[in-house]
């Protein structure tokens, strides 16, 4: 998730940007090991609200996208084709009330092995927040209402038990409901989750029998072990010293992980014991990274803009195993 910038600050940022693009050259890429081969895959219209927040690969090499100021999920074609498959319902009141942003938005979404795709909506209003379901060839159904007051965020699905985590980054919270829908359980509220000023818990990963969970304020990356009754464990700091921190994608080598830093437009590698280098810039496309995920040896970066206000894109680079 993003810093909030009002309208007007977006575009007089995005005039500097122009400006400072004329008279400098483009940075040079500079993607590092493991990673190569940076590509922007596919181009992304700001002035339609989309804005990439999160995204869950699918077979065949298709992507699924949370377009979060469009309130839209979209399919991305292995050409970078976008085709919008629901555009959820605008609260009454525009969402003025939605926490820390004041406007509507889908945040995280997963897909299940059937094809379903679930999705988080946040706005403000006791009506639409919550967890959403949307099946193939169907229609947007909110399954679980969340707190009217809280900004649903990450989302993450455990396949084995059929259970949906949802990430709040205004109430530090991670709440957990069942696929089928109902009412979520406050699975952890650990203080280490809670925001220190803006956004708190943000992006969320099941790995290696726990829940992973990204503070952005606080700049850390956590892990909370899924105990055998389905509650959760002791939560422990595994990486830090890097605000801005959206979300993360496992290489498969143990627990080495890539990271989206949303403010500083970085992507970082995360090796077991926390420390971290970038892989990638601003050089290699980079615009405000929201969300990253992998497949195979291709790591997906998703780009929102927000902050460099141009080329919200999907970035596209080789994992080097």
């Amino acid at each position: 998730m993003f810093k909030k910038l009002s309208t007007s600050a977006v575009a007089v940022g995005a005039l500097v940007a122009a400006a400072a693009a004329a008279l400098s050259p483009a940075p040079a890429s500079a993607v590092s090991a493991p990673l190569s081969s940076a590509r922007i895959a596919a181009h992304f219209d700001l002035a339609k609200g989309q804005t990439p927040e999160n995204v869950a690969l699918a077979p065949g090499g298709r992507a699924y996208v949370s377009f979060a100021k469009g309130r839209q999920i979209a399919e991305v074609s292995p050409g970078g084709a976008v085709r919008i498959l629901a555009t959820l319902p605008e609260p009454a009141d525009a969402g003025v009330h939605t926490p820390a942003l004041g406007f509507p938005l889908t945040v995280g979404i997963v897909r299940a092995h059937d094809g379903t795709l679930y999705f988080l909506y946040a706005t403000g209003t006791a009506d639409l927040t919550g967890v959403w379901r949307l099946r193939p060839g169907g229609q947007p159904q909110r399954i679980a209402a969340l707190p009217a007051n809280g900004l649903p965020n990450g989302l993450a699905l455990d396949q084995s038990t059929h259970t949906l985590y949802a990430a709040d980054s205004a109430l530090g919270t991670i709440w957990s409901v069942p696929t089928t829908g109902g009412t979520p359980t406050a699975w952890s509220t650990a203080p280490e989750l809670a925001p220190t000023g803006y956004l708190g818990a943000n992006g969320l990963k099941i790995h290696n029998g726990a829940v992973w969970a990204t503070n952005l304020d606080k700049g850390t990356v956590l892990r909370i072990p899924i105990l055998r009754d389905g509650g959760a464990g002791m939560i422990q700091t595994r990486a830090d010293g890097m605000p801005g921190i959206d979300d993360i994608a496992f290489t498969g080598r143990g627990d080495q992980f890539l990271a989206a830093l949303d403010t500083p437009n970085e992507v970082a590698l995360v090796q077991s014991d926390g420390t971290h280098s970038t892989v990638l810039t601003s050089g290699d496309g980079l615009q405000n990274p929201t969300s990253i995920a992998l497949r195979g040896h291709t790591v997906y970066v998703l780009n929102a803009g927000w902050l460099t206000a141009k080329d919200p894109n999907l970035i596209l680079a080789h994992l080097d195993r």
